[in-house]
C-alpha cells in the first residue's frame, strides 16, 4: 500500500478535512429519537459526551433491541485488512455502502486506505461532505446533473478552491461515453472525467460482456477528450455458481479474463497516467483478485485497488464462510473477528421449544441468512450461557424473532439473547446510531450512519 512519500507529501493534509468534519459529529444531539439509547423525552446530550455517561449494556443501561459495535474487534479488523494490502502491494478503497459511517471511513483512511468506494452519486456527495479525498464510484455515471457536479468538484480541487479530490467511475458502453461528452461540451471547463472500463460476465449486472467488446469501449474512451481512461474494473463477488468450489473456479476464470483485458489495454497504450488502474475484490475473494491482477502479475506498472467493505465488522456466516481472512474452508486465515452484535429481550415462551424475542426485520439483516444466536444472559446475573448451534432463528416479523431452542432450556422471559448477523451490508441501514463498547460492554463512543 503506498505510503505518504509515494504520493508526495500531503497524506496528512488530505485527511485533515476528514478529521475535522468527522469531529463535528460530536455536536450531533442524541435524544429520545435515537434508537437504542435510553433517553427520556426532553432529555438530550451531545454525541461527544456519550462516554461520560458510562452506560453499560450488561447493567441494562440501554434500550433493547440494540445493535452495537465492539471496539477491540473493530480496530483489529481494520488493521488486519490494512496489513494484508500493504503486504501484497495493493490499495484499498473500502466499499462505503456497507456502513455509510463517516467515522469508520476516517478510521479506514487513517489506517492507509487509498480512498472509499461509493455505489451512487449521492453516496459520493455524502463522502465529499466529510472531505473524503479519493472516491471510486463502482458504477456507471450517466446522470448529467451528477456528472456536472463531479466535474465541478474536480475543477475546484485542481484549482485549490476545494479539498483534495481523486475520482474514478465506470463506463461499459459507447452510449455512456456519449452522455459524458454531452455534459462536458456544455461546460466552460474541459475537465475530462476519469473512467474505468467495466468488464462484466453473462447473467451479471453491468459491465461489458466480453474482453473484445471491453476493448472496443476502451478504444472509444481513449479517443474522447471528455473522458480520461485510467484502467479497468470488475466485480467477482456475485459470479453465479452452485457451490463454493464452483464459484472459486468461476471467479478465477473471470479474473483471468480481467488480466487479459489489462494486458491488451496496456499493449494498445490506451490508458492515461503512470499506472493502469485495475479494481475488483469484494469481501470474499479478494485473494484471487490479488494473485491474478495484483501488481506482481504484470510486467507493466499497475495499481490494483480492492473494494472490500464488510471486513470492517465481519459476520458469523456469509463472510466467515467465504473470506480468505475469515474461515473459508481450506485456506481461511481466521483472522477477522465479528464486531457486530445484536442484543434483544425474550418476550415470550409460548412453547417449551419456542421463544419470541424482540428483534425483527426492522433491526437486523435477513437477505442472506437470519441472525445466529450466540449466547444468553440474565439481567443481574454474571456470566453467559453459550447457545450457538443449539438455538436457531426460524423466522422474523417486523419486530419479532421466532427462536427454536431445546425444550429443557432454562431461558426465561426477560432474559437477553445475543446474536451475530450475516451480511453487514444489510445491518447498518437499520440503525442511525450504533454504540461502540469496550470489552466490559461499557459505551465508549458511537457511530452515526447516513442512508
Amino acid at each position: 500500500m503506498p505510503v505518504e512519500g509515494e504520493r508526495g507529501a500531503g497524506v496528512t493534509q488530505r485527511l485533515a478535512v476528514v478529521r475535522e468534519r468527522v469531529q463535528e459529529l460530536g455536536d450531533q444531539v442524541l435524544d429520545a429519537r435515537t434508537k437504542g439509547l435510553f433517553l427520556n423525552p426532553g432529555e438530550s446530550l451531545r454525541a461527544a459526551e456519550v462516554a461520560e455517561r458510562k452506560w453499560n449494556v450488561l447493567k441494562g443501561d440501554l434500550d433493547l433491541p440494540l445493535m452495537l459495535l465492539k471496539e477491540r474487534e473493530l480496530e483489529h479488523n481494520i488493521k488486519v485488512m490494512a496489513d494484508y494490502c500493504r503486504e501484497h502491494g495493493v490499495d484499498l478503497a473500502p466499499h462505503g455502502k456497507t456502513t455509510m459511517a463517516p467515522q469508520l471511513f476516517a478510521r479506514q483512511l487513517e489506517a492507509g486506505a487509498w480512498g472509499i468506494t461509493a455505489a451512487t452519486a449521492w453516496q459520493v456527495r455524502l463522502m465529499r461532505s466529510f472531505g473524503v479525498p479519493a472516491i471510486l464510484m463502482a458504477n456507471e455515471l450517466v446522470d448529467p446533473v451528477a456528472i456536472a457536479w463531479i466535474l465541478d468538484e474536480l475543477d475546484a480541487a485542481r484549482g485549490g478552491e476545494g479539498a483534495p479530490f481523486e475520482f474514478l467511475c465506470y463506463v461499459d458502453s459507447l452510449a455512456g461515453i456519449e452522455i459524458i461528452e454531452g455534459v462536458v461540451s456544455e461546460r466552460a471547463s474541459r475537465t475530462p472525467l476519469p473512467v474505468l472500463v467495466e468488464l462484466g460476465y453473462d447473467n451479471g449486472r453491468s459491465g461489458v460482456r466480453s474482453v473484445p467488446d471491453a476493448l472496443t469501449v476502451a478504444r472509444r474512451a481513449a479517443q474522447s477528450p471528455a473522458v480520461s481512461l485510467r484502467g479497468v474494473s470488475a466485480f467477482e463477488g456475485l459470479v453465479p455458481a452452485d457451490s463454493l468450489e464452483e464459484r472459486l473456479a468461476a471467479v478465477q476464470v473471470y479474473m483471468d479474463d480481467l488480466h487479459r483485458l489489462v494486458r491488451e489495454v496496456a499493449e494498445a497504450g490506451l490508458c492515461e497516467g503512470e499506472r493502469i488502474i485495475v479494481t475488483s475484490g469484494g469481501s470474499s475473494y479478494f485473494d484471487i483478485v490479488t494473485d491474478t491482477v495484483g501488481p506482481a502479475a504484470f510486467d507493466v506498472p499497475v495499481q490494483t485497488i480492492l473494494r472490500s467493505g464488510c471486513y470492517v465488522t465481519h459476520d458469523v456466516e456469509m463472510y466467515e464462510e467465504t473470506s480468505f481472512l475469515g474461515g473459508r474452508p481450506g485456506v481461511g486465515k481466521g483472522l477477522l473477528a465479528q464486531s457486530l452484535e445484536v442484543w434483544a429481550t425474550v418476550w415470550s415462551r409460548p412453547r417449551p421449544d419456542l421463544a419470541i424475542v424482540g428483534i425483527g426485520k426492522r433491526d437486523v439483516p435477513y437477505d442472506y441468512r437470519l441472525p445466529v444466536p450466540l449466547r444468553t444472559s440474565r439481567p443481574g446475573v454474571d456470566g453467559w450461557q453459550e447457545v450457538e448451534g443449539a438455538f436457531e432463528v426460524l423466522a422474523l416479523n417486523d419486530q419479532h424473532a421466532f427462536v427454536r431452542l431445546p425444550p429443557e432450556s432454562d431461558l426465561a422471559v426477560g432474559d437477553w439473547l445475543v446474536s451475530g448477523i450475516s451480511h453487514p451490508c444489510g445491518a447498518f441501514d437499520k440503525w442511525a446510531y450504533l454504540p461502540v463498547v469496550d470489552d466490559s460492554y461499557t459505551v465508549v463512543d458511537g457511530v452515526f450512519t447516513f442512508f
